[in-house]
């Protein structure tokens, strides 16, 4: 019978979508109950893809992005969130509707292969309900908020629920990923997950087992081991490890202990009451500000005047015993300059009035092959030639044997 109604359905979504209607998608829920709508991608592959493409047997798996937001708003109402991990993955609006009313969303489908778009509404109408007064919050490391929402899995989630709160009358009040809690993003690993809170809540009490969150050896245990503390013997209902909850987590909520919220306040006329006359206020008394000017004016300009009057000394009230100094330093200098310019002329002297020949090499034109110099060359060239055979080309310079 479910897959008669599940044909059907999906007949009617593709007539639908041949027409061209947008048809409006309703839903109705209490106050204080979760709201799940999974948005599937092969709904919207069947708009974006006509009808004879399906008798070809060639169908896409395009990647589609969904944008949800509220009619003629640019978000979402602050109770409801959507999700979507990647655009082959199907996208969740989920949420706790805090009050009654009407709430129509507009959902954008996007294809990324043929970027073509698709348009739905979904109509959520808040009804009036009594609030759950027992509720209890449990936190599921193992688990991601998309893995979360699907049907079957809070179907598995609420069955171990049901046996730790020992009854059958509970139901999913609300679902929140860890990460909009406050918690730390994990690490790209295998093997970690973000964490889900999931709040259920019954007209029952609470049980035993639950009962034990409670007790000051269960705080001691929490704030000593932390989250390693184990389920207490006889509490552990977990049929599937990834839905095993953190016990250390666990929070209880008593609603019927709760103080009454306080009377909201009363709107008046708008009109203030007659108070007589307004009197301004008086002028402050005149104040002194001779103690205020000398701090932050007088002081800050003597200690200037102070440590300009010390650089001064240090720059020019030392400089006489420089400048003395320097004078006796530079006539050292000249006197032994003057006393190696007066060596060197009494060498040129004692070198000049030897008797000695000047030797061969310094006379112009030396040979030194025959130890004979060279006749000077008359000419009228202003040039005189170096080496002999600049005269004669075709004397022989070199030295023989």
């Amino acid at each position: 019978m479910a897959g008669c109604w599940s044909w059907i359905f999906s007949l009617t979504v593709c007539a639908v979508s041949f027409l061209g209607a947008n048809a409006e998608i309703k839903f109705t829920i209490p106050v204080g109950r979760l709201f799940t709508f999974e948005l599937i991608r092969e709904t919207f592959q069947n708009d974006f893809e006509p009808l004879s493409k399906l008798y070809t047997g060639h169908l896409y798996n395009d990647p589609m992005i969904f944008k949800c937001n509220r009619q003629n708003f640019p978000d979402l109402p602050e109770w409801l969130r959507f999700t979507q991990r990647h655009p082959y993955d199907n996208g969740f609006l989920y949420g706790t509707p805090t009050s009654p009313g009407k709430t129509v969303i507009e959902i954008y489908v996007f294809n990324k292969r043929s970027y073509e778009t698709a348009r739905d509404i979904l109509v959520i109408k808040v009804t009036a309900g009594k609030m759950l007064p027992y509720q209890a919050e449990f936190f599921i490391k193992l688990r991601e908020i998309e893995k979360v929402l699907p049907s079957p899995v809070q179907d598995e989630i609420k069955q171990d629920l049901q046996k730790l709160w020992d009854t059958e009358a509970l139901e999913i009040v609300n679902i929140t990923n860890a990460l909009d809690r406050g918690c730390r993003v994990p690490l790209p690993l295998a093997g970690h997950f973000e964490g889900v809170y999931v709040k259920v809540g019954s007209e029952q009490y609470f049980s035993d087992c639950l009962l034990k969150v409670q007790t000051p050896e269960h705080q001691k245990q929490c704030s000593t081991a932390g989250d390693k503390v184990k389920v207490p013997g006889g509490c552990n209902f977990c049929s599937i490890p990834s839905n095993c909850i953190t016990w250390c987590k666990t929070e209880l909520f008593d609603l019927t202990k709760q103080e009454p919220a306080p009377p909201a306040p009363t709107i008046g006329s708008g009109i203030l009451e007659d108070g007589g006359d307004f009197e301004p206020p008086k002028s402050p008394p005149s104040r002194d500000f001779l103690q205020d000017y000398v701090v932050t004016v007088i002081v800050p300009l003597i200690l200037a005047i102070i440590l300009c009057l010390l650089l001064a000394y240090i720059m020019f009230g030392r400089r006489e015993g420089v400048a003395k100094r320097d004078a006796r330093t530079n006539q050292i200098q000249l006197y032994h300059h003057h006393t190696i310019h007066g060596n060197t002329d009494e060498l040129r002297n004692m070198a000049g009035n030897r008797g000695v020949s000047p030797p061969l090499s310094t006379l112009p034109m030396f040979n030194s092959r025959t130890g004979v110099g060279a006749p000077l060359l008359q000419s009228d060239s202003p040039s005189i030639p170096l080496i002999l055979a600049q005269h004669d080309p075709y004397s022989d310079t070199l030295p023989r044997k």
